[in-house]
């Protein structure tokens, strides 16, 4: 039973390769979006509040502010559609899962920026995306 389980796993994972990131992180997720014949891609940008699972389930959600309106979006780690991922800026955060950031707006719902040595914040994440 556990093999099979496990076979059903190496067919959904496919061999992916994105940037490390964590809760706290601002993220910009490229997603292809089919719309009757034709295909975009779409972006996503927002702050990851929590990754779940591991290996072929794992999934993570993105919360963003769209016009004055909280947006969340659950995205499946091993998706074909999902093009590519960027990372704005590390965050600073003590928690794995942010819920907390449901309940605060403006100013407060800021995440501080994890400050790396002698690296500015873009150079820092050209670096993590390699």
């Amino acid at each position: 039973m556990s093999s099979l389980l496990e076979e059903i796993k190496k067919e959904l994972t496919f061999n992916v390769k994105h940037p490390d990131f964590k809760a706290g992180d601002t993220i910009t997720v490229h997603y292809k979006i089919k719309e009757g014949d034709k295909e975009r891609v779409q972006n996503f940008t927002g702050v990851v509040i929590q990754i779940k699972n591991e290996n072929a389930t794992r999934t993570f959600t993105v919360r963003k502010i769209s016009h004055g309106v909280g947006v969340e979006r659950i995205f499946p780690y091993n998706s074909p559609f999902i093009e590519k991922i960027d990372i704005v800026k590390r965050g600073k955060v003590r928690r794995a899962r942010i819920y907390y950031i449901r309940n605060l707006s403006g100013k407060s719902a800021r995440i501080k920026e994890k400050l790396s040595f002698g690296k500015s914040s873009k150079e820092a994440a050209e670096v993590a995306a390699q």
